[in-house]
């Protein structure tokens, strides 16, 4: 019972009913008009046949009296065909026709318009009531005339047509449900499949997704963005694990160095300059941990902002060009070297200014703290350019790189090598450049820039971006 309930407050048992309402609607409309016209068509075509029976019958009865008319008729009758004749003299006795019984009030109206009537006619099965379109008229000498047409082959097609509506019902019931049965098997399997994965979702495998077919279908679509939903929050919920496992890990050793500094100084201060001098140091312990966190709210607000929000048509070539004039003196005065690769002509893209320019210096900052080469000067290489229809910008320097199976992971949050653990910084800065890459629809990369490393993300180009597609135009130029 409780199936049944189930499968009669389903979509498709209601569709299926409503199809079977409307079809049965429709097709009775149709074949009632059908029905009516055929059968104003059909008395139409009677009355022209009875009424040029009529004028023939009276021309011979003009030519050759009552005995023509007589004879003409009793050779008519004889024809097996749907025509009704019948004569009459003025006592109402029957001299000629086909007619056996007729009733009689229709004799008493003689005014020649045509009406439908029940007579009995003699056939080989013999005596048989029938319905007819008959005229009768009034001769000189007192002769009644009645011509008319038998209808029975209306009444065979209007049989023929309530046949045709019976069959023409069961046939779109028995459709209706085929279909009825068809779609809720295949709905309510998709359906169960979709409810089962939510329900293995919700007890916490963030893993699951729903099925796709493959067909295209509303369902395959519907299941496709809710598995782009679903990898989002997945990759979400494996992000802020992460981060709380990195924060714990990470965070233990400066507030456990920061409790070990007060207690010492609980403990062996004498004067006032010593706690002077512990309460500075717990100070500046303390504002390192206010910029980690300042910065993992930045990447929060950036992963959290929606694609579309405040995406206005930027040139990134003028805007790697500024970033460069910016850091040039910076690296001038380490003995260094900035290069821009920038084309000719600008490039349009749909980006956050603002955000596309922390990226950029985020990777400048990041050569300049891990991309120093073993020997001779830092040369930093600024890149704008296009790629497979979107815009790129890449920063490289000549340091001794990041080996290919660690440049994956390198982007997590508080990710540090071995290399640059004894360097200032926090593992954060390529963490905010991948959300702001993500947030345009892009990636970060890290490549060999033989050698060195290059890391370049890429926007969403404008429809009105102008410039060069091909990097191989583009301008070398130092800034400045």
């Amino acid at each position: 019972m409780t199936r049944l309930t189930r499968i009669l407050r389903t979509t498709a048992f209601k569709l299926a009913l409503l199809y079977i309402a409307v079809f049965t609607g429709l097709s009775g409309f149709l074949l009632l008009y059908i029905s009516q016209s055929t059968r104003q068509l059909m008395d139409t075509q009677v009355s022209q046949t009875v009424d040029a029976e009529i004028s023939g019958l009276v021309e011979e009865y003009v030519r050759g009296g009552i005995r023509a008319v007589a004879e003409s008729i009793d050779r008519r009758s004889r024809r097996p065909d749907a025509s009704l004749y019948l004569l009459m003299d003025f006592s109402g006795n029957t001299i000629v026709g086909n007619i056996s019984r007729l009733p009689t009030v229709v004799l008493d109206e003689t005014d020649g318009g045509l009406r439908r009537m029940r007579y009995s006619r003699v056939d080989a099965t013999g005596e048989v009531e029938r319905e007819a379109l008959v005229r009768i008229f009034d001769l000189r000498g007192g002769f009644r005339l009645l011509v008319g047409r038998d209808l029975g082959e209306q009444s065979r097609f209007s049989t023929i047509l309530a046949g045709a509506l019976r069959l023409w019902l069961a046939a779109v019931i028995i459709m209706a449900a085929a279909t009825w049965f068809f779609v809720s098997r295949r709905v309510m399997k998709r359906i169960d499949a979709i409810a089962a994965t939510s329900q293995t979702i919700m007890h916490g495998n963030l893993s699951g997704r729903l099925p796709v077919a493959g067909n295209g279908d509303e369902f395959d679509r519907l299941a496709t963005n809710l598995n782009e939903m679903l990898e989002r929050i997945e990759l979400l919920m494996q992000g802020m694990k992460d981060v709380t496992d990195n924060i714990a890990h990470d965070l233990k050793t400066p507030l456990t160095r920061l409790r070990t500094r007060v207690e010492n100084a609980l403990r062996e201060a004498k004067t006032t300059e010593d706690y002077r001098e512990a309460l500075l140091s717990t100070i500046e312990e303390s504002e390192q941990l206010i910029r980690i966190f300042d910065a993992l709210l930045r990447i929060a607000r950036v992963e959290a902002m929606a694609p579309d929000a405040d995406m206005p048509e930027t040139d990134i070539a003028r805007l790697a060009a500024e970033m460069a004039d910016l850091y040039g003196p910076v690296l001038e005065d380490e003995d260094g070297e900035l290069v821009t690769i920038l084309p000719d002509q600008p490039i349009m893209a749909l980006c956050n200014r603002d955000l596309v320019a922390q990226g950029l210096v985020n990777l400048i900052e990041n050569s300049l703290k891990y991309g120093r080469p073993a020997e001779g000067p830092l040369v930093i290489t600024v890149r704008a350019g296009t790629e497979n229809g979107r815009a790129v910008l890449s920063v490289a320097d000549n340091g001794l790189g990041i080996a290919e199976e660690d440049r994956d992971r390198v982007s997590g949050r508080f990710v540090r090598l071995d290399a640059s653990r004894t360097r200032p910084g926090y593992g954060l800065g390529l963490s905010l450049v991948k959300a702001i890459a993500r947030l345009h629809g892009g990636n970060l990369v890290l490549k060999d820039a033989a050698p060195g490393l290059m890391a370049c993300f890429d926007l969403k180009r404008a429809e009105t971006s102008g410039g060069n597609t091909d990097d191989g135009q583009a301008s070398d130029r130092k800034p400045g």
